[in-house]
């Protein structure tokens, strides 16, 4: 089976397709094994000895000690510290694999082959040749490499645990586009995304041109505190430890319809945010994920615009109004300041 036999699979919906025709119970069906055709996603790899040490330097994760066969996260950031690609790794040995969404693919690639200058390293993009494919269960599908999510473990520094009663075993197995044949059970897109918001786990979507990681708890699994500069690291660092981020990421448990990408989230008659990414869960029911302002009280209700008109939201906590600061250093007093 192609990677376009998922396409003709009875009640397939799109291209990949979203669902095939039962949207909440492919959720269910992607815990115990079935396959999400990611065929829109982009695969550049690296080569060449100083591979490791190179991506290392440019991006926001220590790839230097990174083993063959293991997996990690790594973000490029733009010079102040705001989110410009998410770049799923792994090495096998002698190349490295890096699995990004679909219009990353490109964009990445060209800015990697211009940053090369006279270093050890080749760029190829090579997203033609292999089909990524997305599972949560078991499955025993040979892959030429295999990314295993590091989200659960949670190597980073995190602003909050993981939801108890939904559990992220994410991984992406890369196959041969050409001659992979597969005719067990599969799940949509759909289903993926509303098992991945329930998760709180971010993707470059739930970002905009002014994200920086610590709003969506991306320290967790992609940035190393500790490591050599890379560009963006001054932000990462001074907000960590001195400042708050401006805004934070929530789960949204919605009293209505699904809401659009981009939907506003008000307070009253104040916009406080936007919606990244929303789905209909098996269990939650109509669930989102926003960004919103650090200063909004975790505890009321929100409201969120639909084409429906306006309908409920609770938040459930992800980023708490109160993360950065870690250095505890104390307030100095202002000149002139009686102290006793």
């Amino acid at each position: 089976m192609s990677s376009n036999s998922f396409e003709g699979r009875p009640g397939a919906v799109g291209s990949p397709p979203q669902h095939y025709g039962n949207p909440l119970g492919e959720q269910k069906a992607l815990l115990t094994g079935a396959v999400v055709d990611l065929s829109d996603r982009s695969v550049i790899t690296i080569t060449g000895p100083d591979r490791l040490t190179w991506l290392d330097s440019l991006t926001s994760q220590s790839l230097v000690g990174l083993a063959p066969g293991d997996s990690a996260e790594t973000l490029l950031l733009d010079p102040t510290g705001r989110l410009e690609h998410a770049i799923r790794l792994v090495d096998d040995g002698t190349t490295l694999w890096l699995l990004v969404d679909g219009a990353e693919g490109a964009p990445l690639a060209a800015w990697l082959e211009r940053m090369r200058f006279m270093l050890r390293v080749e760029v190829s993009d090579v997203s033609d040749s292999f089909l990524t494919l997305g599972v949560l269960g078991s499955t025993d599908i040979p892959a030429i490499v295999t990314w295993v999510d590091p989200w659960e473990a949670g190597p980073g520094h995190t602003y909050a645990a993981s939801r108890p009663d939904a559990p992220w075993t994410y991984r992406e197995l890369l196959v041969p586009r050409d001659t992979f044949t597969y005719d067990g059970p599969v799940a949509g897109t759909l289903a993926l995304e509303a098992l991945r918001i329930a998760a709180w786990r971010p993707r470059l979507q739930d970002a905009d041109e002014k994200t920086i990681p610590h709003e969506l708890d991306w320290l967790r699994s992609a940035v190393h505190l500790n490591k050599g500069c890379y560009r963006g690291q001054e932000t990462v660092a001074k907000v960590h430890n001195l400042g708050h981020p401006p805004r934070r990421l929530v789960l949204l448990h919605l009293d209505g319809t699904v809401p659009a990408v981009g939907a506003e989230v008000l307070r009253g008659e104040d916009v406080v945010g936007h919606v990244t990414s929303s789905a209909l869960h098996w269990d939650l029911g109509p669930i989102a994920l926003a960004v919103i302002k650090r200063s909004v009280d975790p505890g009321i209700d929100l409201v969120v615009t639909t084409d429906d008109g306006p309908i409920a939201a609770a938040q459930e906590v992800i980023v708490p109004t109160d993360a950065g600061a870690e250095a505890n250093i104390p307030r100095l007093p202002r000149l002139g300041t009686v102290t006793r």
